[in-house]
């Protein structure tokens, strides 16, 4: 009897709590993460243009589009799709392009500090006479001072990916050698930095093994058409 009484008791604060309206707490993550750092412009990357245009994949082609730096850094994937950039392996790639930026990973060219009208100029700088050693490096000297690399040229920047070969040839990526191997001289390309799509063979991984048992049966018919008109 004890037992009963006491849920006949608590029955009236169950009810009560099953149709007390509940405090439902949502976080929009996305609103509290922080907004996106806009890096800083590079000697080789001034503005928007030329980002797109190192990138490639036809980017460049939305420049109007972007009516600052800070704006284009500032963009989201759904912003990017609002403004027409398609297909979405497009919005992928340049957000991924953002990110590599932002963090300091660029391509050919990313880490010079003299470019005039979009050209980097680079010289073969030899050790000073009192330098026991005779290896040559590549430097990057403004246009207007040529003569640096013989006159100071431990002080200035050394691109990577560039180097001596021979006497005063340079190699690295899209290095143009001048008249006279006198040096080389870098443009601004498009797709310099490019990471190029990768090709489906067969359909590609999900479809590959379908698409050869097509082909493998393709050919047993070709063949059995071919015995079948060879025996007539």
């Amino acid at each position: 009897m004890k037992t009963q009484h006491l849920w006949s008791a608590a029955r009236p604060l169950a009810s009560l709590a099953t149709t007390a309206p509940r405090s439902i707490q949502i976080r929009c993550l996305h609103k509290t993460r922080p907004a996106p750092s806009i890096p800083a412009t590079r000697p080789f990357v001034p503005d928007v243009t030329t980002f797109l245009t190192l990138i490639g994949r036809g980017l460049s082609k939305h420049a109007s589009k972007f009516p600052s730096w800070d704006a284009l850094f500032s963009l989201t994937s759904p912003e990017l799709k609002e403004l027409g950039i398609e297909p979405p392996r497009n919005r992928k790639y340049l957000l991924q392009w953002m990110d590599r930026y932002r963090r300091g990973v660029v391509g050919p060219g990313g880490d010079f500090q003299f470019v005039q009208d979009g050209e980097a100029l680079l010289k073969v700088a030899t050790p000073p006479a009192s330098d026991m050693s005779d290896a040559k490096w590549v430097v990057n000297v403004p246009k207007e001072n040529e003569a640096a690399a013989e006159a100071s040229p431990t002080t200035l920047p050394r691109p990577n990916g560039y180097t001596v070969r021979g006497l005063r040839s340079i190699a690295g990526p899209f290095a143009q050698v001048l008249p006279g191997r006198d040096g080389a001289i870098v443009k601004v390309t498009e797709g310099m930095w490019e990471q190029k799509q990768g090709r489906k063979i067969d359909g590609g991984e999900r479809r590959r093994a379908e698409v050869q048992f097509r082909k493998r049966a393709a050919e047993r018919k070709a063949r059995r058409d071919a015995e079948s008109l060879a025996r007539l």
